[in-house]
């Protein structure tokens, strides 16, 4: 079987890539080892315990993609504040999306959800989709590729697009070196009924042994559930881990000082180690990384996702703008003109986030009295804190058509 592009996983970066290029006139397959079927909706169904902080930018792909109204059918929780706050001291941060006359600073929603809205859109789009396949071999083949699967079959094209996630085995079988290191940090995922509403707020408190965010979720008009992201140390992971929900529910409120009073309900728990990974190149003759197979970030700001959407939009742009010229898509030269626009974005949020998780860590009172000092003088700079909250919307830099205004 012969295509124009494979593109390697269907989770939420590889389908907005297709979307992004179903008008290309390009012969697209998208593979992926799951059964690529949409859930049928439950809108009182338990919140799954993977969540995306979408930004704005993000929202405006997922727009155009035509995939935002199967999102907001569903259920997308919006927030217009964050609160930030030192477990260690007296120093707190607060933004919002006033300050820079915005709605929202983003939505917090169900990765499940998002998948399902962008899989709606895939199925009338004319885009070959390969659900349940396992990746059996990979090899050059002439000026392409050849991607063997599990059953037999054998699939060729000149450009291939690894989407396959952290663990990405295109990534792998492709030998494309990565600089990788483990955080010795494990992060609790699950969701959480509190005794007071979230005021759609994003809380997010640093702890002597890591990060702990309350992002806020809404079920049926509920606005009392939150999203729980918690990094801690693999000890204090396991030992929290083995709590029964109560005693959960008791540790947790005292982490979070109470801030939304008692913890009145605790969703299934999920244990996450957390390793930071980045692609040495994104690109090679005939082949690009985008989204977690290019770069996985501590989840500390959720920017995961929309460094993502970001990949995705800048690679569709690139390839659109080389087609119309007549060009090799398959050419180094195209596919890094990608390279060259998201590798210094996405390493600079990862730099940032990299630093904000080794201050929060340190333990010397000099480094407690000057982050301490620096939230508070932050705080009382609008200029300073606007800034950071446009980087928090996703419209600075240099952004792919999809996402500008």
């Amino acid at each position: 079987m012969h295509a124009d592009l494979i593109i390697v996983g269907a989770g939420m970066v590889g389908s907005a890539l297709a979307l992004a290029l179903q008008d290309s006139g390009l012969d697209i397959l998208l593979l992926d080892q799951g059964p690529l079927e949409v859930a049928p909706w439950n809108p009182a169904a338990p919140f799954e315990p993977r969540v995306s902080a979408l930004s704005v930018a993000s929202q405006r792909i997922l727009e155009r993609l035509g995939a935002w109204n199967g999102i907001r059918a569903r259920r997308a929780a919006p927030y217009g504040e964050m609160l930030v706050w030192d477990g260690s001291g007296t120093g707190q941060i607060h933004f919002s999306a006033a300050s820079v006359h915005a709605e929202v600073l983003g939505h917090i929603v169900e990765n499940r959800v998002v998948q399902d809205a962008l899989l709606e859109r895939l199925a009338g789009s004319g885009i070959g989709l390969l659900p349940a396949i396992r990746l059996d071999g990979l090899r050059r083949s002439g000026d392409g590729w050849l991607v063997g699967l599990g059953d037999g079959r054998q699939l060729r094209a000149p450009l291939l697009v690894a989407a396959d996630g952290a663990n990405s085995t295109i990534r792998r079988l492709a030998g494309c070196a990565t600089r990788e290191w483990d955080y010795l940090h494990h992060a609790i995922v699950t969701s959480v009924r509190c005794a007071e509403p979230h005021r759609r707020t994003a809380w997010q408190r640093f702890t002597d042994d890591g990060p702990l965010a309350f992002l806020p979720l809404e079920r049926d008009g509920d606005r009392h559930w939150c999203s729980i992201v918690w990094s801690t140390t693999p000890q204090q992971a396991g030992r929290l881990t083995a709590l029964d929900d109560a005693a959960f529910a008791r540790a947790l409120g005292a982490a979070f000082e109470w801030r939304l009073g008692e913890v009145l309900e605790v969703d299934p728990r999920h244990c996450i180690p957390l390793r930071q990974r980045h692609a040495r190149r994104y690109v090679e003759p005939g082949l690009a990384l985008i989204g977690d197979a290019a770069h996985v970030i501590h989840p500390l700001a959720g920017q995961g996702v929309n460094l993502g959407f970001l990949d995705a939009a800048t690679l569709a742009e690139v390839l659109l703008h080389a087609r119309s010229r007549g060009e090799r898509l398959a050419d180094l030269r195209v596919l890094s003109r990608f390279e060259r626009r998201r590798m210094p974005h996405n390493l600079a949020m990862m730099a940032a986030m990299e630093g904000f998780e080794r201050l929060f860590q340190a333990d010397p009172l000099p480094l407690r009295w000057l982050r301490n000092s620096g939230l508070k003088w932050m705080d009382s700079l609008p200029e300073g804190k606007a800034l950071f909250v446009r980087q928090a919307l996703g419209l600075s830099g240099d952004l792919p058509g999809l996402a500008r205004a």
